[in-house]
C-alpha cells in the first residue's frame, strides 16, 4: 500500500526553486491582489498588509479545509498542540480562516495581531523542530493539494507573518 505524499520522501526535494513555485504563486497572487484592493481604497502600507494577510491566510486555510484529515495527519507530525490534540489539528484552519477574515475586515486589530503571531509564533517553534530532527515531509500548510517541501521556507513564511503582525501592530500604536 503507497503512503500518502506528506510521508514519502523525495531525493532532493526542496533543493530547487520548482520545489516552492505554489507557495511562491500563493505568495505573489496575494501580494498583487491586496495591491488591487488597497489601490481602490487607499494604497497604504497598513492597508497593504491587512489585504495580503487576510487573503493569505485565507486561502490557506482553503487548501487546508479541501482534505482536513490529510491536513491533520501531516500536522500532527510537527505541531506541537496537534500532536497531543487532534481536535486542534482539525481546527487550524479555521483559526487561520479568522484570521484572515479579520485582517480583512479590520476587526479588532490588535486581537487579530496577537492571535496571529501567538499561532504562528508557536506553530514556528513546531517547525523548528522538526527541521532540527531532519523531517522529510510535504508541508502541510498548503493541505494536501500541493506539495511543497517542510523547510526553512515554512519558518521563514510563519515568522514573516508573525513580523507582519508586529509591524502592523507598531503602526497602530
Amino acid at each position: 500500500m503507497s503512503q500518502p505524499a506528506f510521508k514519502q520522501r523525495q531525493q532532493d526535494r526542496g533543493k530547487h526553486l520548482k520545489d516552492y513555485w505554489p507557495l511562491l504563486a500563493l505568495i505573489l497572487t496575494s501580494a498583487v491582489v491586496a495591491l488591487a484592493i488597497s489601490y481602490s481604497t487607499q494604497v497604504t502600507m497598513l492597508n497593504w498588509m491587512h489585504y495580503f494577510m487576510g487573503i493569505f491566510l485565507s486561502i490557506f486555510a482553503l487548501l487546508k479545509l479541501f482534505h482536513p484529515s490529510a491536513f491533520a495527519d501531516g500536522f500532527q507530525m510537527y505541531d506541537l498542540l496537534a500532536k497531543k490534540s487532534r481536535v486542534y489539528a482539525y481546527v487550524y484552519p479555521y483559526l487561520e480562516l479568522a484570521l484572515g477574515l479579520g485582517y480583512l475586515s479590520f476587526f479588532m486589530p490588535q486581537l487579530v495581531y496577537a492571535l496571529n503571531i501567538l499561532l504562528l509564533g508557536f506553530g514556528a517553534i513546531g517547525v523548528i523542530l522538526a527541521l532540527r530532527k531532519g523531517l522529510d515531509i510535504n508541508c502541510p500548510c498548503m493541505g494536501s493539494i500541493l506539495d511543497v517541501p517542510l523547510s526553512t521556507v515554512t519558518l521563514t513564511e510563519d515568522i514573516g507573518m508573525v513580523l507582519m503582525a508586529l509591524v502592523m501592530w507598531m503602526m497602530l500604536v
